[in-house]
């Protein structure tokens, strides 16, 4: 099941993080884009929400940029101090093993590695937990690619996986393609789900009415958008532009259906004509929007 969440976000911030963390640069001439690599010492993002494999730190085209950073403070083991597009792995409303793990046992998160548990009333989506093992972290990086592979067993659980993903750039195309394979090696079933969550920071500019962001099908708000926004056929629009110190819109959006066809949408901003067309292979399970 596949699930996106899409961000337009810009914050004027001087993020202060470790000296040179471990990062890729890749380019097919017309995109040159920088990505973070998976380093449980040095890595630029050392949380456990998100998969380590992927980050994009940097992406531009014909002078203009598509991601950044968009939060306020930075810390490697903050769940959410990372630069899209980036992906989460969830087993129902936890992780993998997380409801059958005792207090002091493992769980897994899917492209982090081997978590503790602690005693808890409930799964902390936000949390980071202790780290038990990351697994087997390798990275290719070739001229227009970067290919991240993670093998991951848990002997007391009976979990084990090959997880590989793919950032590569397409041969003389403005677009980035992210491929991804997900092997059961273990002895127990491996039933997950996935999001992206889209982190777009265009050109830097603010949440706000020169953004639309486009749909093929007409979209429905599931929230009241409190007056920041609206939706209107096939598009989402803001009504204002969103305040630092936390202003944010948020709400899930139905009105797709179950083809693979309606995993496309834009976000487009008119007042420098930069924009982005995010497409998919497989059927939504969800969309959340999300902005700040």
């Amino acid at each position: 099941m596949y699930q996106i969440i899409l961000i337009a976000a810009a914050l004027a911030v001087s993020p202060v993080h470790a000296a040179d963390p471990p990062q890729a640069e890749i380019s097919n001439g017309v995109i040159h884009a920088k990505l973070y690599l998976p380093d449980a010492a040095n890595g630029y993002y050392r949380a456990t929400r998100f998969d380590w494999s992927g980050v994009v730190a940097s992406l531009e085209f014909q002078g203009h940029s598509y991601f950044g950073v968009w939060f306020p403070h930075y810390d490697p083991k903050l769940h959410d101090a990372i630069t899209g597009p980036v992906e989460e792995y969830r087993t129902g409303e936890s992780g993998l093993g997380y409801e059958e793990a005792k207090v002091g046992g493992t769980f897994v998160r899917i492209g982090v590695g081997l978590l503790k548990k602690p005693e808890e009333a409930r799964f902390g989506q936000f949390e980071t937990y202790e780290i038990v093992d990351n697994g087997k972290w390798t990275t290719k990086v070739s001229k227009d690619a970067v290919e991240f592979t993670q093998e991951l067993t848990d002997p007391s659980s009976g979990y084990a996986y090959l997880y590989k993903k793919t950032v590569r750039l397409a041969k003389n195309e403005p677009r980035l393609i992210i491929e991804h394979s997900l092997k059961n090696t273990g002895k127990k079933t491996i039933e997950t789900n996935v999001y992206n969550h889209g982190f777009f920071v265009i050109d830097g500019q603010p949440s706000g009415p020169d953004f639309t962001v486009k749909f093929p099908f007409d979209v429905k708000a599931v929230a009241d958008l409190q007056g920041l926004a609206e939706v209107q056929g096939k598009e989402l629009h803001y009504l204002k532009e969103l305040q630092p110190g936390g202003q944010s819109v948020f709400t899930q959006l139905t009105g797709y259906g179950d083809s693979a066809r309606d995993f496309d949408f834009r976000v487009e901003n008119r007042k420098t004509g930069a924009g982005v067309h995010v497409a998919g292979d497989r059927p939504l399970w969800k969309i959340n929007f999300w902005s700040i």
